[in-house]
C-alpha cells in the first residue's frame, strides 16, 4: 500500500479528537488541508483504515457510521437527541465473550457494546424546555 498525505491526514485528524466523527465531518476538516480531496476519497480511505485495523466504524443504527482512532477494547454511548457517540469504559465480560464463543458461530475477535439513550446534557436541555 502506497503512503498518502490525505490517509495521514484523516487518520491524524481522528488520533487528535475524542470526537467520535461522521464521514463529512472528517471531510470537511480534511478539507481545509486538502481543498480538491473529494469525500468519495474520505469514504474510500476511511474503508481502507477501518480494514487495516487502525480505526473503528461505529453503525448507530440511523444509517450514520462514526469513526473512532481508538482501536482498544471499549463500549460507545450514541445519544438519540444530539446523535453524539461518547466513549463508555465499559467492555463485554469474559463470560460473554466465552459464551459467545461457544455458541458455534465462529471466532470473536472484537467484542464491543453500543448503549443508546438520551444523553445528561439532552435530558437537562429538554427539563429546561418544559
Amino acid at each position: 500500500m502506497n503512503y498518502s498525505r490525505q490517509r495521514e491526514s484523516i487518520k491524524e485528524y481522528l488520533m487528535s479528537t475524542h470526537e467520535h466523527p461522521t464521514a463529512d465531518v472528517i471531510y470537511q476538516h480534511v478539507k481545509e488541508d486538502y481543498p480538491k480531496i473529494s469525500l468519495g476519497t474520505v469514504y474510500r480511505n476511511l474503508t481502507l483504515l477501518v480494514d487495516l485495523g487502525e480505526v473503528r466504524k461505529i453503525s448507530t443504527g440511523d444509517g450514520t457510521e462514526h469513526y473512532d482512532a481508538d482501536t482498544s477494547a471499549h463500549s460507545h454511548y450514541y445519544c438519540r437527541c444530539c446523535h453524539r457517540v461518547m466513549d463508555l469504559e465499559v467492555t463485554p465480560s469474559v463470560d460473554q465473550i466465552l459464551s459467545a464463543s461457544s455458541a458455534g458461530l465462529g471466532t470473536i475477535e472484537i467484542a464491543s457494546l453500543l448503549f443508546t439513550g438520551v444523553c445528561k446534557d439532552c435530558i437537562i436541555e429538554q427539563d429546561k424546555n418544559l
